[in-house]
């Protein structure tokens, strides 16, 4: 596709930012691969599970990863009423606690598959009697050898150390795992995906814009609801970690409860407004947003962004709420990366951050 992002050259001669933004780029045809090649594999994974009948889920990731996780867990207990938890790791690895996991579902995502603490945080849980599933971007990993089961998320090499189309490939595989674990295909509802992300990946040039506005921030929120939080997350997680901006991400309610207080009309607040039952429990937060005279960036529907001092509007008529985090994740990618070089920074070169994180 055509979605390619401009800057200065390095030193080198190279394109700062090149192999994030094109790593960008190739979401829309890998999301195609995803429901062309890996749903048959993700459907049999899903049904020899739920022959198990699980009672309980545990989902253990981190990173961005874990933001993957908590979209699977709005997805398992919405869709299937499955109840979910998030795991703390260090209770098996660094406290040797031994919990009775049996008839529970331990759900592990990883992008590369190789952290010491998610191998071993496994390991111990289907020692204890836990059915274990992989979600990861290499099948070959130490994480997919001590899992009982393994689903292939089928990214390709990721080179750049921000992760950008591993993130969307875990929340498609996941849906479909989930839509498949309730006894459904999911695959028809997820066709337009593609297309989709091509068009939001096309329109750089209004991204571009918007990042001049925000190049300057000492600081930003980002809110929303229901599906959208883990969107929230992840697009502080990018920011974050590619333009060092402190990104402090909040659900709405919890935004409200407290941390309002920190709001001003310079502060950007960046809302993430689902089109469904999501966007309207975030409304009352939008309203009180504005009532404090934030400068609120919108992106979702168009009337949302209208109301707001600036936005990125989705074209999300027609999807199903589930599946708009997989799109509403692009352009607050591409605003990290346009922030990060509109900042005179290497988005591909972030400090202090590894592809594959140490933790024990």
């Amino acid at each position: 596709m055509s979605a390619t992002f401009s800057a200065e050259r390095d030193g080198r001669g190279e394109r700062p930012g090149r192999i994030m933004s094109g790593e960008m780029a190739e979401q829309p045809a890998m999301l195609r691969r995803i429901l062309d090649r890996g749903a048959p594999r993700i459907r049999e994974v899903a049904a020899e599970i739920a022959a198990r009948k699980p009672r309980f889920v545990l989902l253990t990731a981190r990173g961005t990863s874990d933001n993957a996780a908590l979209y699977a867990k709005y997805l398992l207990e919405i869709r299937l009423g499955l109840p979910c938890g998030l795991a703390s790791m260090s209770t098996t690895t660094a406290y040797g606690a031994k919990p009775d996991l049996r008839d529970v579902l331990v759900i592990t995502v990883s992008q590369s598959g190789g952290s010491p603490d998610l191998v071993a945080s496994t390991t111990a849980a289907r020692e204890a009697g836990a059915v274990t599933l992989a979600v990861t971007n290499n099948p070959d990993s130490a994480l997919a050898a001590v899992s009982e089961y393994h689903i292939d998320i089928l990214a390709g090499p990721e080179k750049a150390l921000p992760a950008t189309k591993t993130y969307t490939a875990s929340l498609l595989s996941l849906y479909l795992f989930v839509e498949g674990l309730g006894g459904g295909d999911g695959a028809a509802a997820a066709d337009a995906l593609p297309e989709l992300a091509e068009v939001i990946l096309g329109r750089r040039d209004e991204v571009k814009a918007l990042a001049s506005r925000y190049r300057f921030a000492e600081r930003m929120v980002i809110t929303s609801r229901g599906y959208g939080y883990p969107t929230a997350k992840e697009a502080a997680l990018k920011l974050m970690e590619t333009s060092y901006i402190p990104a402090l991400s909040y659900s709405g309610a919890d935004l409200l409860h407290g941390p309002l207080a920190m709001v001003d009309n310079i502060s950007p607040v960046i809302a993430v407004v689902t089109d469904g039952r999501g966007g309207i429990a975030l409304q009352p937060v939008l309203d009180r947003l504005r009532g404090r005279g934030a400068d609120l960036f919108v992106v979702g529907p168009k009337a949302q962004v209208d109301a707001a001092s600036a936005g990125f509007v989705l074209p999300t008529a027609g999807v199903a709420e589930e599946l708009q985090p997989i799109l509403e994740i692009l352009p607050l990618q591409m605003l990290a990366y346009e922030v990060t070089i509109a900042r005179g920074q290497d988005p591909d070169a972030p400090r202090a951050l590894a592809k594959v994180t140490e933790t024990h």
